[in-house]
């Protein structure tokens, strides 16, 4: 049928509306994929336990509404509880729908160090698609990422695994994006317990707009294997009680890049460890170990600023001498009174290091 929508400009707006295909049980799902008007509506779902909710290989063009409640069986294995993948996609979450990963079943404080064997939650590799206004709440482990992306919006997703606070989540990562081209994640929140963006690889990506509560903070790597990020752009975000504000991590003795990294406008309220930090030494946190080389170019620190708790360090630089290639700073992080000494920073480069 077809919807009046209003007039714009003169113009008359119609937009035309199917019902779509009703996938409300699993069987269905090799149907839903095939069918004809390209629209698949995944309406108050049980996913059965180790089994994927697998919306691969779709037709180009087709549209996927989240409506009502998502759930899944418990089982202790690995892989991602949803894969989506395709051309020209649009993935819509319609108002009041849940995608329920119910992880409380999971947790054990060992996120994936141990305890029970956790799933990812969902994996999205897409062209010229959005996704929008996905829900998500208390995923097992890592919930959201992109990767192999090109030329994708992603935005106002709710990442709620705020349970995991007080129920043992642990590395319920919110969103990452991985060898990815022009990747744009804008107007997102997510309250967890790690990372709450994450950048592994991958060239042209926007993160914008977003809000992160509880978790590890906006973090580039750990980087390593040979990969690269350049062309990343964080601006006009909000970090509260997260443990870092920003951060950038390479392994020890391992190669790769980061080139033309800008983050910009970012709010740290309330950190807990570190405001900015910027190390050469992963997995260890902080001035513990020598750091190695690993090539940080064209960094730009545009008016990062708030506060982080008395016990933290406002910012810490820990690289090997020459690595770090023409960087601009500007910040202003109150609160912490962890003195550290830095390593590696550029010549020319003044910043309060360590200082109050």
């Amino acid at each position: 049928m077809n919807l009046l929508l209003g007039v714009l400009g003169g113009l008359l707006l119609i937009a035309t509306v199917t019902n779509g295909f009703d996938l409300n049980t699993f069987d269905q799902l090799d149907a839903a994929k095939k069918s004809s008007d390209k629209h698949i509506v995944i309406r108050d779902l049980f996913v059965p336990a180790g089994k994927v909710l697998d919306l691969t290989n779709l037709q180009a063009g087709t549209v996927i509404e989240f409506t009502g409640r998502v759930t899944f069986g418990f089982a202790e294995w690995d892989g991602f509880m949803v894969l989506i993948k395709g051309k020209n996609i649009r993935v819509l979450g319609k108002p009041g729908h849940l995608i329920d990963g119910e992880g409380h079943r999971w947790w054990d404080g060992k996120g994936g160090h141990g305890g029970k064997k956790k799933p990812r939650f969902m994996q999205v590799t897409l062209e010229d698609s959005l996704v929008s206004g996905l829900h998500i709440k208390n995923t097992p482990k890592d919930c959201f990422v992109a990767n192999f992306c090109k030329n994708v919006r992603i935005e106002y997703l709710n990442v709620d695994i705020k349970d995991g606070d007080k129920k043992g989540g642990h590395n319920t990562d919110g969103i990452g994006v991985g060898g990815s081209t022009n990747v744009t994640v804008s107007n997102c929140k997510v309250h967890n317990q790690d990372d709450c963006f994450c950048i592994g690889s991958g060239r042209d990506t926007v993160f914008e707009n977003n809000v992160c509560t509880g978790g590890h903070g906006i973090s580039i790597g750990s980087m390593g294997a040979g990969k690269t990020v350049e062309r990343l752009l964080v601006r006009n975000c909000t970090v509260i009680r997260n443990t870092n504000g920003i951060r950038i991590k390479s392994r020890k003795g391992e190669t790769g890049l980061v080139k033309d990294v800008t983050f910009q406008n970012v709010e740290l309220q309330g950190v807990t460890q570190y405001g900015i930090i910027i190390h050469g030494n992963y997995p260890d946190n902080g001035p513990k170990s020598e750091p190695t080389p690993f090539p940080i170019e064209n960094l730009t620190i545009d008016n990062v600023h708030g506060t982080v708790g008395r016990k933290a360090t406002n910012i810490l630089v820990w690289v090997y001498p020459g690595s770090p290639k023409n960087w601009k700073w500007n910040s202003s992080i109150t609160g912490g009174k962890r003195r550290l000494s830095c390593k590696g920073v550029p010549q020319g480069v003044n910043m309060p290091c360590g200082k109050v």
